[in-house]
């Protein structure tokens, strides 16, 4: 759908904007929801410092939008990281890296202090794994990887002709129910070759802002300041 037709993306993406306070340096991710975002936050770029990007995409839009992008070996520690997620559920566990960008935005989410999920309705589950569940990897482990899922229950189907940021492949793993997101995040860490799983789980979001129809909903699962 375009999201210049889905209220519920917009909504949620300029409700994000409630999080973002004067002279940060904001977190930024990747995908339709987050370009929304960008859009939003251009209106405020005289009064923030600037945006850490999770991926080449939203570094030209951040850009376009007269907004600087710093690098997150220069600013340390965020305060703040906006992004969406192609699953989320009430408790905060997403699955993300449908757009093959879950490397970099793994790494801003865990450098920042606070995560606002910014999702339309359609993205929430009680269960994660409807969407295929992506994972990074090195390119000479792809096939041992593929092996490796199969026998945990996953059909791994690679993402043929795609590269990511790093240089690497992507398994998109169909057929899981993902019941507890944690253990499972952490088991397929364990593989030699994955670079990231695109289960954020052992670092959920803070705060999930639900776009819909029928207006905005908030879902804080752990204790949030607003």
């Amino acid at each position: 759908m375009n999201t210049a037709q889905n209220p519920g993306k917009q909504a949620a993406a300029e409700a994000a904007l409630e999080w973002i306070d004067d002279d940060m340096i904001v977190g930024v991710g990747t995908g339709s929801t987050v370009n929304l975002f960008i859009a939003a936050l251009a209106a405020r770029r005289g009064r923030i410092r600037g945006a850490v990007s999770s991926s080449e995409a939203s570094t030209a839009r951040l850009r376009a939008a007269g907004i600087e992008v710093l690098d997150l070996n220069s600013t340390g520690d965020l305060e703040i990281y906006v992004d969406g997620a192609d699953e989320a559920t009430r408790h905060g566990y997403l699955i993300k890296g449908g757009g093959g960008a879950l490397t970099r935005e793994k790494i801003v989410a865990a450098a920042s202090r606070r995560f606002v999920c910014i999702v339309d309705g359609s993205k929430m589950v009680d269960v994660l794994g409807r969407f295929p569940l992506p994972i990074e990897v090195v390119p000479m482990a792809r096939s041992y990887i593929a092996r490796q899922i199969t026998r945990l229950g996953g059909q791994p189907v690679w993402r043929e002709g795609f590269v990511t940021d790093n240089g690497n492949a992507i398994l998109d793993v169909h057929g899981l129910s993902i019941l507890d997101p944690v253990s499972m995040e952490r088991e397929l860490n364990q593989l030699p070759g994955i670079v990231t799983v695109g289960l954020f789980a052992q670092r959920p979001a803070d705060v999930v802002l639900i776009g819909d129809p029928s207006g905005l909903r908030k879902i804080v699962p752990q204790t949030d300041a607003r």
